[in-house]
């Protein structure tokens, strides 16, 4: 999986559904520099192949898939689809959402009928289609069934129904099945591929959006792996495996581990690495960092760990992994090696320690690997009320974040801080305070 793979996704084989040319979105910030969610994207779908997006939340796939869609514009760039360079919505590609988004007063046939809606059909054809639409996903029965009295599995079929009932040629899944239980989301999955496989549906290609490595392995004939802050694809992965797919099989299984470790090169921090004031800190309580210590310092793994292994063993997603195995790399706890998460000496301490050892441990760490929590600190000291608004530090992390990333990370800083007892929050003033020991009061 080198880097040299990452041009074979904008390779044209003249078999090209859809090309992404240079994609680029940016939005305006407070101080007039633009922010980059996606930048230089290229990419190319081809007739007959389910093409995954790959990433952590951040890395611009969904807004990728809403440029795609015609929903949303790019800065720069251009997606071109049967040749032509889009504008808007077009005829022929359809979309499946995360949230179901059905109309809750219509039944299922009428759900399904809405996407025929704006074509014009007399209405014994969009009758006949829908029907059809409906059948074939497997919703046979519950055509005057209203959502609120279906399962989510079954909320999610309709939605695919109301995409493929306008016989797409491309259909774009945003994380479609990540709102469902385990079980449920693997029955869909597995049926939507039995009827991709067997020709069943019309559709010519498929771009799937995913934070779920095994999924894009499980459903995926390539994968294009995105970075974050702005998203680029880092790697095109190629998926050699035939439908269908077994999850057990050892190159199933280290196809999904080499994911793992081209996913955790780009979170790597080592000890020299200093943060920037402006750096998105993973919103991570202070609980879900010490039970993976203390997972990681217990058996089997004692100090180190394969990160599907541990995943799978404390049945977290990729997307709720990585964000704590990186807060504990930000702070010194543990390192990211090749797909496997290793404690430092100062993770095992932290792991073995009491609770008071614990926060004066977490503080130290705090302030001297995190310049947010440092500044924070270092501006209640120097304030005579030792008193400041959040507002003034949001207000700077705006400079370098996009308003919700920045939000998330005063969170995340405002709840390791409280954790570490280095300052105290005042929810309802909405200000940070500082401790001052009863020693040192007037």
């Amino acid at each position: 999986m080198s880097d040299e793979h990452v041009s074979d996704a904008v390779v044209d084989n003249g078999n090209s559904v859809l090309r992404v040319r240079g994609v680029t979105r940016a939005f305006a910030r407070q101080n007039g520099e633009p922010l980059k969610v996606l930048e230089a994207v290229d990419l190319n779908l081809g007739k007959g192949e389910i093409v995954g997006l790959l990433g952590r939340s951040g890395s611009g796939k969904s807004t990728l898939l809403r440029i795609v869609a015609g929903l949303i514009r790019a800065t720069s760039g251009q997606v071109l689809y049967r040749g032509a360079a889009l504008s808007g919505p077009a005829e022929g590609i359809a979309m499946v959402f995360q949230s179901f988004a059905l109309f809750p007063w219509l039944t299922v046939l009428q759900n399904v009928e809405a996407g025929l809606e704006a074509q014009g059909l007399a209405r014994d054809e969009m009758r006949e289609r829908a029907e059809s639409a409906i059948d074939l996903i497997g919703l046979n029965g519950f055509a005057n069934a209203f959502p609120r009295e279906l399962s989510g599995g079954m909320r999610q079929r309709v939605g695919f129904a109301r995409a493929l009932v306008t016989d797409p040629a491309i259909l774009l899944m945003d994380e479609p099945f990540s709102a469902l239980d385990v079980l449920t989301a693997e029955t869909l999955r597995t049926d939507f591929l039995d009827l991709w496989t067997e020709g069943k549906l019309p559709i010519q290609s498929v771009l799937l959006v995913t934070h779920n490595i095994e999924e894009a392995v499980f459903m995926c004939d390539r994968i294009l792996v995105f970075s974050s802050n702005p998203g680029r694809v880092t790697a095109e992965i190629k998926v050699p495996f035939k439908h269908p797919r077994n999850r057990l099989d050892p190159r199933f299984r280290q196809l999904v581990d080499d994911i793992y470790a081209r996913m955790t090169v780009r979170t790597k921090t080592g000890a020299a690495t200093v943060l920037s004031i402006g750096e998105r800190l993973p919103e991570v309580s202070t609980n879900l960092l010490a039970g993976l210590l203390e997972n990681l310092a217990a058996e089997p793994y004692r100090g180190r760990a394969d990160m599907p292994a541990i995943a799978s063993a404390l049945a977290l997603e990729v997307d709720e992994l990585f964000p704590i195995a990186e807060a504990l790399q930000m702070l010194g706890f543990a390192e990211l090696i090749s797909g496997d998460i290793l404690l430092t000496p100062l993770g095992h301490e932290f792991a073995e320690a009491g609770m008071q050892a614990r926060k004066h441990s977490f503080a130290r760490q705090l302030l001297t690997r995190i310049p947010l929590a440092a500044h924070i600190k270092g501006v209640l000291d120097d304030r005579p009320g030792h008193r400041a608004p959040s507002v003034r530090f949001l207000s700077e992390l705006e400079d370098h974040l996009s308003d919700s990333a920045a939000e998330q990370t005063l969170r995340a800083v405002t709840m390791w801080g409280r954790y570490a007892e280095i300052f105290t929050y005042d929810d309802e003033a909405e200000a940070f305070d500082l401790e001052i020991p009863e020693s040192e009061q007037a």
